[in-house]
């Protein structure tokens, strides 16, 4: 497929995104603001449950995870430790004819279809000079010297505006974590290898985003530190690696979508050892949608240098003291949300030649489990309707509605993605039935209204 068509198959998906309300451009009523976006009530509540299912498989259901919720802003000498404010930057490219920008190494990559990761910057002028590259915007060839742009954004803590007040706001959620490493030991009966899990916010000043909310400078992370003694990386390595195939499977996303991707050691961040990516078949290509890094000991040594702070772990049985190593799998919320949607959106013809646009979400992450409906605008039919809708409501994220045709109304919930419709009818009044609607196969049964519950409970958590 070619790009235009890889974009063009992306925009079915934005434009449902919109309408059924999952996600909304940011600012929309100024004519929107590049790459920030709202998360409607419907993306609100698919990201929630993206969000607790992951704590509850990553630091519930394990002994060896603690949470934590670290703040955006760190000391800056923390950001000069872990090597963000001399490394942390990707090759920025201008077309003096047109003035547009371009992040050099996907240039070279889209033009050229040359790998450019790890490439210096000498490297990529030349390149870009000696195959005569043209600007996708307006084909001029003619281009400013590649030079370094650091992504972080930056802000002052004081009125004074000196450069002494300059904090950052943070480009991933992992350093909190390295900052508070004492603190948990310290507080927590914590025995290595154990874990750190964090969910927040970060920050990167992306110099081409795009893809709708594949790459954006406002993002969530779900992020561990998972702390090892040296000898045991690469066994536990293997072991989270299949633990984040197991997360893909957990939340529905087709096998065969999700691949891994290894660095080459050339372009290997500079605190890495090994980084293995899980890569997914998006529309536009396939890419990044996970990570697993061994950071070895850099984080807690450099923090420790710098500080002045000693980040030892005491081993409780031994008495060894050491500075532990890392393992840190780490998971971006929209992007899962885009992998989701993606993997889930099907337009399917049916028998009468209509079709009908469906989200095929696992029914553990829909964001409506399931939609209550009268058959009719019949009194009786109403109120028995709104007593099963009130029995539900507080179990799970469920949905009422008596406006329209009946089938009208199940073509909404398939869009949403809800996985069961229930249909209170005349036969609910006289044998306590209702119909309970499958959405994949839009097979129909009879159920007992008084077993709904459980019937529903075994059918979402499976």
């Amino acid at each position: 497929m070619k790009p235009s068509s890889l974009q063009d198959s992306l925009k079915p998906i934005v434009a449902l995104a919109k309408r059924r309300g999952f996600i909304y451009p940011g600012s929309d009523i100024y004519g929107g603001f590049a790459n920030t976006y709202s998360f409607g009530p419907y993306g609100a509540a698919l990201k929630k449950n993206i969000k607790d299912l992951w704590w509850k498989m990553f630091v519930q259901e394990r002994r060896d995870m603690v949470g934590m919720d670290g703040p955006i802003l760190l000391h800056p000498r923390a950001w000069l430790a872990s090597g963000h404010l001399e490394g942390f930057n990707d090759a920025l490219i201008d077309c003096r004819a047109c003035k547009a920008r371009f992040r050099c190494d996907h240039l070279i990559e889209e033009t050229l279809s040359i790998g450019a990761d790890g490439m210096a910057l000498s490297e990529m002028n030349e390149l870009i000079r000696e195959r005569k590259v043209k600007c996708p915007k307006c084909g001029a060839a003619d281009f400013t010297e590649a030079r370094n742009f650091n992504l972080m954004f930056s802000t002052h803590m004081s009125k004074t505006g000196h450069e002494g007040d300059v904090a950052y706001l943070r480009p991933e959620t992992a350093q909190a974590i390295f900052l508070d490493f004492k603190n948990i030991i310290d507080t927590m009966r914590v025995k290595v290898p154990f874990g750190v899990a964090q969910i927040g916010k970060a920050f990167r000043n992306e110099i081409t985003p795009g893809n709708f909310i594949f790459r954006v400078v406002e993002f969530e992370q779900m992020e561990i530190e998972y702390f090892i003694r040296e000898a045991d990386w690469e066994t536990l390595f293997e072991d989270w690696l299949a633990t984040m195939h197991r997360w893909c499977e957990r939340i529905g996303l087709s096998k065969g979508r999700v691949h891994e991707k290894e660095h080459p050691k050339e372009q290997l961040s500079h605190y890495s050892k090994r980084t293995v990516d899980l890569v997914y078949d998006f529309p536009f290509g396939r890419s990044e949608l996970y990570g697993l890094a061994y950071r070895t000991d850099f984080d807690l040594k450099r923090h420790a240098e710098f500080s002045g702070c000693n980040l030892e772990y005491t081993d409780p049985e031994t008495r060894e003291k050491y500075i532990p190593h890392v393992l840190e799998p780490t998971f971006g919320v929209e992007r899962t949300i885009l992998a989701l949607l993606c993997d889930a959106y099907d337009e399917e013809q049916l028998e009468n030649g209509e079709m009908r646009t469906v989200l095929h979400f696992a029914p553990r992450i829909a964001p409506v489990k399931a939609a209550v409906f009268p058959l009719m605008k019949k009194e009786m039919l109403v109120e028995r309707a709104r007593e099963i809708f009130a029995s539900l409501k507080g179990l799970w994220n469920c949905e009422y509605d008596e406006s329209g045709a009946i089938g009208k109304r199940y073509r909404r919930q398939d869009e949403l993605g809800t996985p069961y419709c229930i249909t209170v009818d005349f036969d609910t009044l006289e044998n306590g039935t209702v119909t309970l609607r499958d959405r994949d196969s839009m097979q129909q049964e009879r159920v007992p209204a008084n077993q709904l519950i459980e019937i529903l409970n075994t059918k979402i958590l499976f």
